[in-house]
């Protein structure tokens, strides 16, 4: 009996280190959602875990793809943020600093921007820069199986739905579809037209030989 009680103890704390393994490892700074539609506007929001003990996440540097076009910045209490923008005024990177004791290692934080994917997008990497109040920084920016990877979103084919936005393709369908609709109504109303016509015409000669 103590020997199986023994085997249940040593199963039970084997799990939970592997909970608590895959809890730290799964602690990434990555940036949601984690797929997206070429052409599409989304938000997109980064979310920040603070990992080290004993020192906060004090600021957080976001470099933009440059296949999505990031115009809009959410504000955030307690923070402020500095961008840098290119020539046709796109947002490339954006840092969000906290303006007191920063993310404590139990807490995280989201910080939100919204743009456009490309058309002809197939994967955004979000390289991310923490940086923690004893001036340490970690880098995500690596491959996935590195220890600090840098965010993927990936991008399907095709105009995302729901998004307020027509593509040319949808927009050639509801003109082909109007035009139809009024092709094959035509005939109709030259009936109308020609009967109506007609019975003026009758109402005329009888008119006359009055």
């Amino acid at each position: 009996m103590n020997a199986m009680k023994k085997m249940t103890v040593i199963a039970m704390a084997a799990m939970l280190s592997v909970v608590l393994f895959a809890g730290m490892a799964s602690a990434h700074v990555t940036v949601w959602p984690k797929a997206a539609t070429q052409g599409s506007y989304e938000v997109f929001t980064v979310r920040v875990p603070s990992e080290s003990e004993n020192v906060t996440t004090k600021s957080v540097r976001l470099t933009v793809p440059d296949a999505v076009k990031v115009s809009r910045v959410e504000p955030k209490a307690g923070w402020t943020y500095a961008i840098e923008q290119n020539a046709e005024g796109g947002i490339t990177k954006v840092t969000w600093t906290s303006e007191g004791e920063g993310l404590k290692q139990t807490e995280f934080a989201e910080f939100r921007v919204s743009g456009k994917v490309a058309e002809d997008a197939t994967e955004l990497i979000w390289k991310a820069y923490q940086t923690y109040s004893d001036n340490s920084v970690v880098e995500w920016i690596g491959a996935a199986d590195a220890d600090y990877p840098a965010s993927v979103t990936t991008v399907a084919p095709g105009a995302a739905e729901g998004d307020g936005h027509h593509g040319a393709a949808a927009s050639a369908d509801a003109a082909a579809e109007e035009a139809t609709n009024g092709e094959s109504k035509l005939p109709l109303i030259l009936s109308i037209v020609a009967v109506v016509l007609a019975a003026i015409a009758a109402v005329r000669s009888f008119a006359g030989k009055k």
